[in-house]
């Protein structure tokens, strides 16, 4: 938003084309876990290749969002916008037509790119549209969105592949993007930074760093190799940084208290709800037997909770400070996690579930707000795409630290005369016969799991509460608007 004061009248309508961007790529990533079995008997995809059709999305989407973000900054966060979704409709178009599961790798990375694009230009856009006054109420609702894509994806999920085939949860996105497309050149003005270059050897070195270290994340295995590209890819990167008059990510950000608390209370924030899909997919399925949509409805109360408090927190974020806000959200976020690591049954399960979606609706328009209001306005773009970032590692810390600590206590706890792939696996376990052992060791792994992510919350409290500071007012923007 330039200088003078006069509001766009057209804002509350962007938000929600920016809201509908958001929402389509949370809703794929969610819906093509559900695909899985689907994908196995239809196209006979094996583990590996499920893997990669996961990864590919993942590694293509996380190594170039602080790229995308930078571009954005420089060339147009609408323009970027527009080519993102364009691309991500494209994609899916060809994910429904593919044969092959090495086709449907391509297609996942391509739309990995689509939405790497996509991504920063939503929250840096809402940044630019919305003045100082509205800002919090607008990207409450931005993470309300967010959060309830992540829930009643399985949902969607569940109903589109019970009624058609596999393909059908990417031809969705097609005409979303299309509807988000048209109304981005209809309603949405253009803002970019002034005077800003390209920094190439910066936009490399971040791509190969980001990419090494999500893939060693995720795979879960000590790649010495590929951690030490990771590693010497991200130091040069840093050392390269600081040596930039103009630099694709100002570094200097960091040693700004609310920028660096902010920054960690989201990853620590995104690992919280990571755990939450991670550990309840499975027992909602397995243990307590229900279907796919059944299991998807049974995750709503935590997206209604988060989405309600969301607007609740952004209303006391004009009179409660950002850091009472967020560690307080974040100790409601660990009470949920305690609460679903001493029962069982779906009940006290559903208390745990809203406790942890009011704390994390109270505490992320306040994270958000913290983070973003502590970048200069020029570079809103790579400002999102680090948040974007953030939470990217913080889910795949979640399903990495997590996921050992889920299959190492599963395996601990099945009787050691069963079958080792029945020891591996529950879902394993219930196709070879042993549901009940199989049911008390998933169960004994989840809660060990909702300890950690306890543990994970507290700390992130506390980082909150100790690092934060009462915010300083936000520089005047030095952009153009087109």
């Amino acid at each position: 938003m330039n200088s003078n004061t006069v509001r766009d009248p057209r804002r509350w309508w962007i938000l929600v084309v920016l809201c509908l961007a958001l929402l389509v790529l949370v809703v794929d990533n969610t819906i093509l876990n559900l695909a899985i079995p689907s994908l196995n008997e239809e196209m006979g995809a094996t583990p590996s290749d499920i893997q990669w059709i996961i990864d590919a999305y993942v590694l293509a989407y996380a190594g170039l969002l602080l790229t995308s973000g930078s571009l954005s900054d420089k060339y147009g966060r609408r323009l970027f916008l527009i080519i993102g979704l364009a691309f991500f409709g494209g994609a899916s178009l060809l994910a429904v037509l593919v044969t092959e599961p090495w086709q449907l790798i391509a297609a996942r990375a391509l739309m990995g790119i689509g939405g790497s694009l996509v991504m920063p230009s939503t929250l840096s856009i809402l940044m630019t549209v919305f003045d100082e006054g509205e800002r919090r109420k607008a990207m409450a609702s931005w993470s309300a969105v967010a959060l309830v894509g992540m829930v009643s994806g399985p949902t969607l999920g569940g109903f589109m592949l019970e009624h058609y085939w596999w393909g059908s949860v990417f031809l969705l996105n097609v005409p979303i993007a299309a509807i988000a497309i048209v109304a981005a050149v209809v309603l949405m003005p253009e803002s970019r930074s002034t005077g800003r270059k390209i920094d190439p050897i910066g936009v490399g070195l971040s791509i190969v760093g980001l990419t090494a270290a999500v893939y060693v994340i995720i795979e879960r295995e000590w790649n010495i190799p590929l951690i030490a590209v990771a590693v010497i890819a991200l130091a040069a990167f840093v050392v390269w940084e600081r040596t930039r008059e103009q630099p694709m990510l100002p570094l200097h950000l960091f040693a700004n208290r609310n920028f660096s608390g902010a920054s960690f209370s989201i990853l620590l924030m995104a690992f919280g709800a990571g755990a939450v899909m991670l550990m309840l997919t499975q027992y909602l399925q397995f243990v307590l037997g229900y279907g796919e949509m059944q299991a998807g409805l049974a995750m709503l109360p935590y997206a209604v909770a988060a989405a309600v408090f969301n607007g609740v927190g952004a209303g006391l974020g004009q009179k409660v400070s950002n850091r009472v806000l967020i560690g307080a959200g974040l100790l409601l976020m660990a009470g949920g996690f305690v609460v679903m690591a001493m029962t069982t049954g779906y009940l006290p399960l559903l208390i745990g579930l809203v406790i942890m979606g009011i704390g994390g609706g109270l505490a992320g328009p306040s994270a958000y707000a913290s983070l973003m209001g502590a970048i200069p306005m020029e570079h809103a773009g790579v400002g999102s795409a680090l948040n974007d970032t953030v939470q990217q590692v913080g889910m795949a810390l979640s399903i990495a630290i997590l996921g050992s600590v889920l299959a190492g206590q599963y395996t601990s706890q099945m009787p050691a005369e069963l079958p080792a792939e029945a020891r591996e696996s529950i879902g394993a376990a219930h196709l070879m016969g042993f549901p009940e052992a199989a049911n008390e060791a998933f169960t004994s792994a989840m809660h060990l799991g909702s300890w950690v992510g306890a543990a994970f919350c507290v700390a992130a409290a506390l980082l909150a509460m100790s690092v934060l500071r009462p915010a300083q007012p936000v520089a005047a923007p030095e952009h153009e608007t087109v």
